[in-house]
Formats: structure tokens, C-alpha cells, sequence
């Protein structure tokens, strides 16, 4: 037994190395860090029922039976894509093995399909993030010891059946739960190395983000490209940059700028494709269509940049390989063009703002941190994998949030309207910061269709959160309370956090934010356009207690206008 067993260990080597060399290939690195589509898990039925055959004919021949490494292809293709993956490269190693013959051949292929099964409903009830090598072991022992059953039931003669399991049934159980808990610590690994990866891909977008805000507010122009992709450029690892309008070429560096110059039309027809408004990846020099002969760019990432629902522009990441676009820098390139585009959307809000009376008006509603917007995005990644159903919720009321921000720049907003924007922006930040974050909402009735400017309750709950409740370590509560007295509406803002110094109370009252903190800045923000909108005898009234919370009261008249 003992011989047994050390035979099969030297024979997972080559399992082992079939294994690794196939973790090195970069479409499966995609598969196991990303979400897996359909034509993902075609490739892994196929990849991992392969391996398992090869562990069939890896195996040692034992009174007409076969002791081997079968199993460990098609429970780890389970435990990675789920039961379907199991299934169906159990299918595929088992059929193998009946064809094979032999008295236990029909067992042991009944036996792989069922173990690959199993393990892929496991994986999916439990998520295959949680599963560590020791659970893999654990499935392994636990597949092993069900194919001896399988073998007891279904081979006959059960003489014979009995005396092969006696002989490999410890030998096979610990090789195979061995090599399963090898397999998925390696791919853990790589899970994880590309998560790290992942993090620095988001610093750099923030980072590039950063570096591009001067210079898009400015528009989508010839001199705000060149200085975007050139902060791009040497700061990601790319061959080239290339940012259009819907039209012309505005900026190329890198790679192909001898002929991609700006000015000049849009060259490649994957560029076009782009224009109509979904991502592109070219993975080899044709699909990018460059019709320059020579031309250089092998493969690129091509997405639309919008204002609104419009296409404006493109952003084209490239380089000089072919099938070197890999997920971190369609990662890279996806954050890019979300913070642009809203760059974009903030250029012109802001252009449109400068023609108007109410300029102060729009910038504030034009506001959008993109901090914040790095947090929410790092927040809803942290969830695909976890709970993909709030993920889908998150980005819902993210892009809730930022509509309402962006909408209405001339008008006032219903408090209905008001209150799901708060709603939406509680959303996220609850996720977050969890139980640090309490928040009651009380309106009486009849008022909800009060009107009122809008982005004015937001900035008072994101200020009440980031000086109240979250220098406190248990975090707090902020209740919401709107009531009416007299033709008039007040909306209270209260929060039981650490409340205000009384010098930096005193400097809110004179109308003078704290420039250390930035505590104030919002709420002199929104005191100064109610004053402007209602009247001065309209506008914030804040009170606050250190230690015990602080409150900040707006009066509206009812009817919603001065």
C-alpha cells in the first residue's frame, strides 16, 4: 500500500507540471481572476477533462483496475467553474475511463462524474473565494472516499471489488486530496497576486485621473489630449495613447505616432466601431485596421468617451504585441474613460455654467469627487465576487447618484427627489463603513412635493458623516426630520457625533469655513445659495453640542419659492 502510494505521488508530478503550465497560459490567467462566460467554461470542461484523462493513463495498473489521478481534473475544474465544468470534464475523463474497460470501469467513470459534479455544487453554494487548501483537501478525502463506495456498489464481482479498494483506496485518497489542495492553492495565488495587481491598476487610474483633471475641464481639445495621453503614457506600462474626438486623431504618443498624427481623420476601422458606442479589443494588427503599411500596433483596447449618452471621443490603449491586452489593462483602460467621461461631463456643465446667471450654481452641482468616486468603485469590485447582486444594486444607485448630481442645473427638485439622492449616496457609503453609519429618516406628510434647490440635503449628510459620525470609533446616528410651521418647511440634519470646537463653531456662524478640516465648505456652500434663491432670512442654522452631535437646520417656504 505504502509502495502504492509513493508511486502515484511520483506520477502527479506530471499532473503537477501539466497543471502550472497550463495556469501560465494568459487566457486561462483571465478565466479564473475575472467572471466566467460561457465560452470560458467550454475551454475549462475541455482543459480539465483533459488533465484527467491524462491522469487516467498517468495511473498504475492494479489486479485490472487502474489506480490514478483521474479525479483531480474534474473536481478542481469544478471547484473553479462550478457544476456545469465538473460535470462536463467528468464526462469527458469518465467516458474515458469506460472505454478503457475493465471491471471497474463503469464505477470509476459513473464515480468521476459524480465527484466533479459535487464539488462544482459546492464551489457555487459556497463561493470558490472562500475555499482555501485545506477545504480543498477536505473535498478531495471526501470525493475519494465516495468513488470506493461508488467502486463497492456498482464493480462486480464485490470480492474483487473489495480487495482492489483495500489495496488503493488510502493510496489514491491522500495523493488525490493531496494534488486538488495543490492545484487550488496555486490558482488562489494567482487570484490573489492579480487582485494586487488589480489595486495598483485602480491607484494608477486614480493617480492619471488626478494628474488629467486641469486639463480636461478645459474640453476634449487638441492640447488637453496631448496632455492627458502623455500623463498616460508614463505612467502605465503602454506602447501607445491615443485619444480622438469623433472625427479627427487629437493626440498619439508612442508607438505608430510617425503616421497617427493629430489632425488627421480617424484611421482605423476599429476606432469606427468604437464611434458607435461599445469597447473594442483588438488582440492582433488586423482587427486594429490600420491601413498604414508597417504600422506597428499590434493589439489595442479602443472605448468610447462620452458626454452624457454621446460619444464624443475614444481612448485607444495599444501595443506592439500581439494578444497583449490582458484584464488588468482593460481594468485600467475601463477606469480611465469613467473618470474622463465624467471630467467631460464636468467641462461642459461648467462651459454652460459661465453663460448663465447661476454659474455658482452649476459648479456646485458639478462637484463630483472623484475620491469618492474611486471609493464606490473599489467598494462594488470588492462585491462582484462576493455578492454580485449588490455589486448590481451599488452601481445602480452610483449611477443614480451621479445622474442627480449632474441633472437639473437650472431648476428646483422636488424634497421626494432630494431624499433618493441622499438615499443613493447612503447606499454606498453604508457598505462601506457599515454599522458605523445610522440613518432615520422622518417627513411628514404632504410635504415630499416641497421644492427646494437640489444637491442641498447631500452636502449636509456627507458633511455630517465625515465630522460627525466617523471620528467617532462606533460611528453614530443622523436622523433626517422634516416638519412644516406657518408656511414654512424645515428640514433638520442631526447627527449624534463628536460634535463642533466652539472656535470653529463660532468662525461656521461668521460664515467662515475651517480651511484646515474643510469643515464647513459645503455648508457655507449651501447656506449661500438659499440666501441668494429665498432671501437672507432663509438659509442654514447650525447648532452643536462637543461630545453630543451637532444640527443643521434649513428653512424653504412651503409653496418652494421666495
Amino acid at each position: 500500500m505504502w509502495e502504492l502510494l509513493w508511486v502515484l505521488l511520483q506520477r502527479f508530478g506530471l499532473i503537477a507540471t501539466l497543471g502550472f503550465l497550463l495556469m501560465r497560459i494568459k487566457v486561462f490567467r483571465n478565466i479564473i481572476i475575472g467572471d466566467i462566460s460561457k465560452k470560458d467554461k467550454i475551454f475549462l470542461i475541455f482543459a480539465f477533462g483533459l488533465i484527467g484523462i491524462i491522469g487516467t493513463y498517468s495511473g498504475v495498473e492494479i489486479q485490472g483496475a487502474i489506480a490514478n489521478s483521474r479525479v483531480i481534473g474534474p473536481v478542481v475544474g469544478g471547484l473553479i467553474g462550478g457544476p456545469l465544468v465538473g460535470m462536463g470534464a467528468g464526462i469527458i475523463a469518465g467516458g474515458h475511463r469506460m472505454l478503457l474497460g475493465g471491471f471497474t470501469g463503469f464505477a470509476c467513470g459513473v464515480a468521476t462524474i459524480i465527484e466533479g459534479t459535487l464539488a462544482g455544487y459546492f464551489a457555487h453554494k459556497y463561493s470558490f473565494k472562500k475555499i482555501n487548501w485545506t477545504i480543498a483537501f477536505l473535498v478531495g478525502l471526501t470525493a475519494e472516499a465516495l468513488q470506493m463506495g461508488i467502486i463497492l456498489l456498482l464493480a462486480k464481482p464485490f470480492a474483487d471489488a473489495l480487495e482492489l479498494v483495500k489495496i488503493i483506496g488510502i493510496p489514491m485518497t491522500i495523493t488525490n486530496a493531496v494534488g486538488i489542495a495543490i492545484y487550488i492553492t496555486i490558482i488562489q495565488n494567482i487570484r490573489q497576486e492579480q487582485e494586487r495587481v488589480g489595486a495598483v491598476q485602480a491607484q494608477k487610474a486614480l493617480e492619471i485621473a488626478n494628474q488629467t483633471l486641469p486639463f480636461l475641464k478645459k474640453g476634449l481639445t487638441y492640447e488637453s489630449a496631448l496632455a492627458t495621453a502623455k500623463i498616460i503614457y508614463q505612467v502605465a506600462d503602454i506602447g501607445a495613447v491615443a485619444i480622438t474626438d469623433d472625427k479627427k486623431v487629437l493626440a498619439h504618443v508612442g508607438v505608430g505616432e510617425d503616421h497617427h498624427r493629430p489632425g488627421i481623420p480617424i484611421q482605423t476601422s476599429a476606432t469606427k466601431k468604437v464611434m458607435m458606442g461599445d469597447a473594442y479589443i483588438a488582440n492582433t494588427q488586423a482587427e486594429i485596421g490600420c491601413s498604414h503599411p508597417g504600422c506597428k500596433l499590434k493589439s489595442g483596447i479602443i472605448l468610447p468617451l462620452k458626454q452624457g449618452d454621446q460619444v464624443v471621443g475614444t481612448l485607444k490603449l495599444y501595443q506592439p504585441k500581439e494578444n497583449a491586452i490582458d484584464t488588468m489593462e482593460i481594468k485600467l483602460a475601463e477606469g480611465l474613460v469613467h473618470l474622463f467621461s465624467t471630467q467631460l461631463e464636468l467641462s461642459e456643465l461648467e462651459q454652460r455654467a459661465q453663460l448663465t446667471a447661476k454659474a455658482e450654481i452649476r459648479a456646485l452641482q458639478a462637484q463630483i469627487n472623484p475620491h469618492f468616486l474611486f471609493n464606490a468603485l473599489n467598494t462594488i469590485n470588492s462585491c462582484c465576487r462576493t455578492d454580485p447582486d449588490l455589486a448590481r444594486k451599488l452601481l445602480v444607485k452610483l449611477a443614480d447618484y451621479f445622474r442627480k448630481n449632474l441633472n437639473h442645473a437650472d431648476e428646483l427638485v422636488s424634497l421626494a427627489l432630494e431624499i433618493e439622492h441622499i438615499k443613493s449616496y447612503l447606499a454606498i457609503e453604508q457598505v462601506r463603513y457599515g454599522d458605523k453609519i445610522k440613518v432615520n429618516f422622518k417627513v411628514k406628510e404632504g410635504l415630499l412635493d416641497t421644492k427646494l434647490p437640489p444637491l442641498t440635503l447631500q452636502p449636509l449628510v456627507e458633511n455630517a458623516i465625515k465630522h460627525g459620525l466617523l471620528l467617532k470609533k462606533q460611528g453614530g446616528q443622523i436622523d433626517i426630520i422634516v416638519t412644516s410651521h406657518e408656511g414654512q418647511v424645515e428640514v433638520a440634519v442631526n447627527d449624534n457625533g463628536v460634535g463642533i470646537e466652539k472656535e470653529k463653531l463660532e468662525l461656521l456662524l461668521e460664515g467662515k469655513p475651517c480651511q484646515s478640516t474643510g469643515l464647513g465648505i459645503a455648508l457655507q456652500n449651501v447656506h449661500y445659495r438659499l440666501s441668494n434663491i429665498y432671501g437672507k432670512e432663509y438659509g442654514l442654522k447650525i447648532s452643536s453640542i462637543l461630545g453630543e452631535g451637532t444640527s443643521v437646520k434649513v428653512k424653504l417656504p412651503e409653496e418652494g419659492v421666495a
